[in-house]
């Protein structure tokens, strides 16, 4: 697989809530910088972000408005949006992605958590 094709699978597969799938993408040093929020390395500590909010969605949707790579780098212009019990749920993000030996060793995603965080319920 192309780099960009690497990146659109991983991004299906969240989608699906695969992530057994998702997480084989991922390479055994990947660094995914969730930027507002901090930086977690390894396939284990990405799961364990990822789960928690992925699981408790009954969709989870990333409609990706344009990708464009360069090499084995992949950027994406992104609305990840997610149903949670108390409604949708979305974020507008710019994701960043180095490939290694077809899998992904850096996942980065630029968000605004303002945005995030208004949407949340208050109680």
């Amino acid at each position: 697989m192309t780099p960009e094709q690497t990146v659109t699978s991983f991004i299906e597969a969240i989608e699906r809530k695969d992530l057994d799938t998702a997480i084989a993408f991922l390479h055994d040093e990947c660094e995914y910088d969730n930027v507002p929020m901090g930086k977690v390395f390894g396939p284990t500590e990405i799961r364990a972000i990822l789960e928690p909010m992925i699981m408790s969605c009954s969709t989870v949707e990333w409609v990706v408005h344009r990708q464009a790579a360069n090499g084995n780098v992949v950027f994406n212009e992104r609305l990840d949006r997610f149903e949670m019990p108390f409604g949708w749920l979305e974020v507008p993000v710019t994701g960043v992605f180095e490939l290694t030996d077809g899998n992904i060793v850096l996942w980065r995603d630029y968000f605004d958590l303002a945005t995030y965080r208004d949407q949340l319920p208050t109680s």
